[in-house]
């Protein structure tokens, strides 16, 4: 009994250590360069920009004639990995 609660307690543990982190909010400096880069490239509104897994994301990005995608971001080279269609 003692065997089964141990190990219960160690699965339970060992479950937290692989939540998932929640999508983080970039430092003002790389926001604003993030957003200098959307509008060079001739974007014109995006509702949201956060880091998440390790790339930084542009939801709901619109350009220029309109049309909005979802946008993937090289944190270090801010070039554009993946450009979705919405």
């Amino acid at each position: 009994m003692r065997l089964a609660r141990t190990l219960l307690a160690l699965a339970v543990v060992a479950g937290f250590g692989v939540v998932a982190r929640a999508d983080e909010k970039l430092p003002p400096d790389q926001q604003a360069k993030v957003e200098a880069m959307l509008r060079q490239e001739g974007f014109t509104k995006w509702k949201e920009i956060e880091l998440d897994d390790g790339m930084i994301e542009v939801d709901d990005a619109v350009d220029a004639s309109g049309k909005q995608f979802d946008l993937k971001l090289d944190p270090k080279t801010l070039a554009v990995v993946k450009r979705k269609a919405e």
